[in-house]
């Protein structure tokens, strides 16, 4: 059975309020049926994902963000690098590239993260209504992505 062309993995913790933004991306993408998409999601990346990534033509990894830079949502490139989580048990997506790269001896594939403005990550919140909002535009841009 061949993979998916493009992979989607969400990251978050759906206990922490505007955390569960990637997971919550990830359920509503499952809706859809996306046709050559393979949907994966978890707490935090770990070195393992670049098994998944293997024979993938594209990689988006969907996460929450705080950063002030980003008012709803952000869909950009990325690229390998070794930062501080390369050696730690959470990985950044740009540390997974990197640790594809250096597992494959190849570059690694076109990859992009598409982060979503969260507000609040207390344990045992529920999603804020703005950090809802901005999942619903940034899933009407992915899902248009994903279907061109």
């Amino acid at each position: 059975m061949s993979k998916a062309s493009r992979l989607v993995i969400g990251i978050g913790n759906p206990s922490r309020g505007d955390d569960a933004l990637g997971p919550m991306a990830i359920e509503r993408l499952e809706t859809l049926n996306l046709p050559d998409v393979e949907l994966l999601t978890d707490f935090q990346l770990q070195v393992e994902y670049l098994l998944d990534m293997e024979g993938r033509g594209q990689v988006i990894f969907v996460d929450a963000t705080v950063s002030d830079a980003v008012n709803t949502f952000a869909y950009e490139p990325i690229h390998p690098a070794l930062d501080a989580s390369y050696s730690s048990h959470e990985l950044s997506p740009q540390a997974v590239l990197a640790a594809y790269e250096r597992h494959y001896e190849r570059p690694a594939q076109p990859s992009f993260v598409l982060a979503i403005r969260g507000h609040g990550f207390e344990l045992g919140e529920g999603l804020s209504a703005a950090a809802a909002a901005n999942l619903d535009a940034a899933l009407s841009f992915l899902s248009k992505h994903l279907t061109s």
